[in-house]
């Protein structure tokens, strides 16, 4: 997770660039620097390690000018931060490059280019993209088509900016797998990967799509695909104002961040998936050496985040054959904890500065743990800083206290956690394959999902005078389960657990009757029979039944036994999809009720004490 910011105007664009990656900085701090074209004199470049404010420090004491440049900050993947791995990455005096993503081929390519004479002083990468275009442009003499020549022997993910000393009024860009967009001003364009680098200098954007190259002046653009064809992208016009932090139209912010999940799952899987695996230098430039050691793993987290960890140890064990241990992080550090050999110590947490978590991080650094890996929301927080590898999670702001997009998020990471992991086990790159085809589609599945809010609306009328709910789930769906329980009695009041449908004849049965309503999440898995089995039980005592089932499944509606068809999907993405569901009867429940959906009595969005 990096930032680019790129421009090509009439006027000094370092001020430009500069905002741009202070805007940017959420994405990557452990570096930052600029490449400016000087016409006639070459390019200058000016590179820091640490966050922007050390660059535009550096720019203060000796300013780099010029029309056309390029910018980036970064969140390391190949190599340690450091100045000699900051982007810009050039090829000799001539040729300057940012990037975002992963060259999976990035080895062979090296390999290559030395033998062809280049020398490479950094560990990224990146310097591998762009002296194979310094290599194309010499035989070619056209910076477009050299970038064009070089992309196609590109394995992996990336968005681009290049500049050239030769091409002091243009700027080529590329996108494949990881998000970029070029703003349209007057007299002069730009480009990023993120809308908000751009709206001090305008709010009129192109959006470009899979495969597109574009070639940027001061004037205007032109946009190509891979094989070489002019292709036209609309402009749109993206509002400036409080839209991000606002709740738009929505009645409450947590229904507006419930219908953000689809893109919230696109932005977190952005750079991280090429079309049938997942990159394994998103979580760092250790990962392989770390993940390589790995023989078990303790996940810590408080919350939902730890209904989230439940999950992925189901998937943890099932692909990678590894023991995986899930604690709450209050409860772990008082405990006298007995730590298996080379295991991973994982945090989940959204803020970064949860004070119970990252309190069980600091002890587990010296309790003898292989190394830590933490997903969170907050690149700049406690948390990230201290842990040996980190993955973002691309929720952006959650303002209701009530998490919905986040935890998405954080399920959507923790899958492709299970996979590398899973890749060091039995798991088969078939099986690889259709997870990744499945994450591919996930954000299409929970859109469909979505689509069912009117019959939950409807659904939620039968619970506004219950005070007391059941939720049953089995398998990946057991802590969904506890999650959707835990919604309804955050927002609405309403007592309501959670628990695995198997425990039913161990207690909770005594509880059904006519006025307790039975939630379960049925999905087309191995534990299916066994579920329809448990819900037989409810009804035979006159419970009141609420499904929510896999379409693929036979589940009859009866007296008493209400049926919601959820989209069908791949088991392993689940848990994701019929979590929006169970989010959607708590939202309209709380919102009958007439409670504070936002900000629900005696909860923080933020738990930095114990």
């Amino acid at each position: 997770m990096c930032g680019i910011v790129g421009a090509v105007a009439r006027r000094q664009v370092s001020g430009i660039l500069l905002e741009g990656l202070d805007r940017l900085e959420y994405r990557g701090y452990d570096s930052a620097g600029v490449a400016i074209v000087r016409e006639a004199e070459g390019i200058d470049r000016r590179r820091t390690v640490g966050k922007v404010v050390q660059l535009r420090e550096a720019l203060i004491e000796s300013p780099a000018t010029g029309t056309t440049g390029i910018a980036h900050t970064r969140w390391a993947t190949h190599g340690v931060p450091s100045e000699a791995n900051a982007h810009p990455q050039m090829s000799g005096d001539t040729v300057a490059l940012v990037h975002n993503g992963i060259i999976e081929n990035h080895d062979e390519l090296r390999a290559r280019l030395i033998e062809l004479g280049y020398q490479f002083s950094s560990e990224t990468d990146t310097e591998t993209v762009v002296h194979l275009i310094d290599h194309h442009h010499r035989a070619c003499g056209d910076l477009l088509e050299a970038v064009r020549l070089a992309l196609g022997e590109l394995r992996g993910a990336y968005a681009i900016g290049v500049v050239h000393r030769d091409h002091p009024d243009r700027l080529v860009a590329a996108r494949r797998g990881s998000p970029l967009v070029l703003g349209v001003g007057i007299g002069e364009n730009y480009i990023a990967s993120d809308v908000l680098a751009l709206r001090p200098v305008t709010d009129r954007f192109v959006f470009l799509e899979e495969g597109d190259l574009a070639e940027v002046t001061r004037d205007g653009y032109r946009i190509f695909t891979v094989d070489g064809g002019t292709v036209q992208r609309p402009v749109e016009r993206v509002r400036m104002g409080a839209e991000d932090t606002g709740r738009g139209n929505y009645r409450h912010y947590m229904a507006k961040e419930i219908h953000q999940q689809p893109e919230v799952v696109r932005a977190t899987l952005e750079g991280r998936l090429s079309s049938e695996r997942v990159l394994e230098p998103s979580f760092g430039f250790r990962a392989r050496e770390i993940f390589d050691a790995t023989r078990a793993v303790t996940i810590v987290a408080c919350g939902s985040s730890y209904y989230a960890a439940c999950v992925a140890r189901y998937w943890i064990e099932s692909l990678a054959r590894m023991p995986c241990n899930v604690e709450i992080a209050s409860e772990y550090r008082y405990r006298d904890v007995a730590v298996a050999a080379d295991s991973l110590f994982v945090t989940i947490t959204q803020s970064g500065e949860t004070a119970d978590t990252l309190a069980a991080l600091r002890l587990a650094k010296d309790s003898g743990y292989l190394a830590s890996l933490t997903l969170c929301n907050v690149p700049t927080s406690s948390i990230v800083r201290e842990s040996d590898l980190a993955l973002m999670t691309e929720a952006g702001p959650e303002i209701g206290v009530a998490s919905t997009k986040a935890f998405t998020a954080q399920l959507t990471d923790l899958l492709l956690l299970a996979v590398l992991l899973g890749r060091r086990g039995p798991m088969t790159a078939d099986q690889e394959a259709e997870i990744v085809a499945a994450l591919h589609a996930l954000p299409a599945s929970l859109e469909r999902a979505l689509r069912l809010e009117g019959r939950i609306e409807q659904l939620a009328e039968q619970f506004v005078e219950r005070h007391h709910a059941l939720f049953l789930g089995r398998g990946e769906l057991y802590p969904i389960a506890l999650e959707g329980a835990l919604k309804l009695k955050e927002i609405s009041y309403i007592h309501a657990e959670g628990y695995p449908a198997g425990e039913l004849k161990h207690g909770p049965l005594a509880l059904v009757d006519a006025d307790m309503p039975v939630i379960a999440v049925a999905p087309n898995d191995d534990l299916l029979e066994k579920l329809q089995s448990n819900l037989h039980e409810v009804r035979a005592r006159g419970g009141q039944l609420f499904v929510f089932a896999d379409e693929a499944v036979s589940f009859r509606e009866d007296p008493g036994v209400t049926v919601i068809q959820m989209p069908a999907v791949n088991a392993f993405v689940a848990p994701m999809v019929h979590n929006v569901a169970l989010q959607l009867l708590a939202y309209h429940v709380a919102v009958l009720r007439g409670t504070d959906v936002d900000q629900p009595r005696n909860l923080a969005k933020s738990v930095t004490v114990e």
